[in-house]
């Protein structure tokens, strides 16, 4: 019954944004960890992809120009294009529909826990396609909260969407080999709990 009404609320997207915004303090944490891992590195003059945007709460951290992002689901794209600058389109992340080495940096934002491995695998080697040589990756993905005593958090990883949330080694592991880890850390987003990989394209 709770993960229907969270499927139903989830149909929503300026509820569900505004919802994601209050639990994770206006996204605050998020924006600026792509001005500083992502953006700063590859610069405003750069082609960034947002990979499954969803309703586009991560388009204004980039400049509007450079910016594309792609989700598999229709009514988020509509909703994404309608609110904020850049480009959109609807595809799967298995089989992205851009050009190779088009792409500067990407950005994967809560989107891998929601995918089983075969996908995450495929996607990675996609975005490895789509993406130039040397290109920055930045990838933050839920994980559970080490904060014992943060219980909204706790209530909210046990009520994420996500089947697949994976540990360390296991997210290590579907990255490589076509992504080299500079960093990993660990950062809190309101009440929420964050794992940022900082990595960059392997290979010519």
């Amino acid at each position: 019954m709770i993960q229907s009404l969270l499927t139903r609320l989830a149909e929503q997207p300026r509820l569900w944004v505004t919802l994601r915004s209050i639990a994770e303090n206006g996204f605050r944490a998020e924006r600026e960890i792509v001005a500083r891992e992502l953006v700063s590195a590859a610069g405003d003059q750069a082609a960034y992809l947002d990979f499954g945007c969803g309703a586009g709460s991560s388009a204004s951290y980039f400049p509007p120009a450079s910016y594309t992002g792609f989700d598999i689901a229709p009514h988020y794209v509509r909703y994404a294009a309608s609110v904020t600058s850049g480009r959109y389109a609807v595809m799967s992340g298995g089989t992205l529909g851009f050009a190779s080495g088009q792409f500067d940096g990407a950005l994967v934002l809560g989107v891998f826990h929601h995918l089983p491995d075969e996908l995450v695998r495929a996607s990675v080697a996609e975005l490895h396609r789509v993406m130039c040589p040397g290109a920055r990756l930045l990838v933050l993905e839920d994980i559970p909260s080490p904060r014992w005593w943060n219980l909204p958090g706790h209530l909210m990883h046990w009520l994420d969407r996500g089947d697949h949330i994976r540990t360390d080694a296991e997210y290590r592991s579907l990255l490589a080999p076509h992504f080299a880890i500079q960093r990993s850390y660990h950062v809190t987003s309101g009440i929420c709990d964050l794992a940022v990989y900082v990595l960059d394209r392997v290979g010519e």
